[in-house]
């Protein structure tokens, strides 16, 4: 079974309206966005939910997105990149915003530090970048302070994928201009709900430099994409020019 026009903008609307109000979006919401009955919502969703792009926690009339549906939703988003501008006026406003802060900072290592902790202030996420052998972590406050991050169990799963970021970064050396892991897709700290969103540059340190972050599942994945790809790019071009 495939998605219709209808459903696939259906799910784009329940991913993007997640990520702004971190709880389940329900038919009513739906309704009024695309002009149709809540009847009509509540049979796509039910379709949605069919095809594992959606799933409705047991304590809510609402539904969330799944990995699957965002993985679709990033596939989109990647494939449409090169057919329309990357960054809408936000985007190009955060982004000038970093580049003047790496331009200012000096040494290589300073620079990528900056570049993390500008890509931290600017999507709220937990940040990392690699210094040679090192991996350099930002804003972790911003991570455990998401709704999703409340519980023990939770908390050690994400702890469990920082403690061994570094190793795999360095083994598995994702090679993408931008690579996205979703939920259950990461390598390690499978169950801990995060989504590992890194670039890939050359520095005077290494070819194979990642710049990054981490967040929850429940994620504005256009903007920090393109915020993320944004630093990957002007990294390399600022330490090698």
């Amino acid at each position: 079974m495939n998605m219709s026009e209808r459903q696939a903008r259906i799910l784009q609307a329940i991913i993007e309206e997640h990520a702004e109000v971190a709880s389940p979006v329900g038919s009513v919401t739906l309704s009024k966005l695309f002009n149709v009955s809540s009847a009509t919502i509540r049979s796509e969703m039910a379709a949605l939910e069919s095809l594992g792009m959606i799933a409705q926690p047991h304590t809510s009339a609402g539904r969330v997105p799944t990995d699957k549906g965002y993985r679709w939703y990033v596939n989109r988003l990647q494939e449409n990149r090169d057919k329309a501008d990357s960054y809408n006026r936000q985007i190009k406003n955060s982004a000038r915003a970093l580049d003047i802060r790496v331009r200012d900072a000096g040494e290589p290592s300073q620079a990528i530090r900056s570049a993390v902790d500008s890509l931290v202030q600017l999507t709220r996420n937990a940040g990392i970048g690699t210094i040679g052998n090192q991996l350099y972590m930002a804003g972790l406050a911003n991570l455990f302070g998401q709704p999703e991050f409340t519980g023990g169990d939770t908390v050690r799963d994400v702890a469990y994928l920082l403690d061994n970021l570094e190793p795999w970064l360095r083994e598995a050396a994702p090679n993408k201009p931008v690579s996205v892991f979703i939920g259950e897709e990461n390598p390690v700290g499978k169950s801990s709900g995060c989504s590992l969103i890194i670039s890939k540059f050359r520095s005077p340190y290494s070819d194979d430099s990642y710049i990054g972050v981490i967040g929850p599942t429940r994620q504005n994945y256009k903007q920090t994409m393109g915020l993320v790809g944004f630093a990957g790019e002007m990294l390399e071009k600022e330490l090698y020019a």
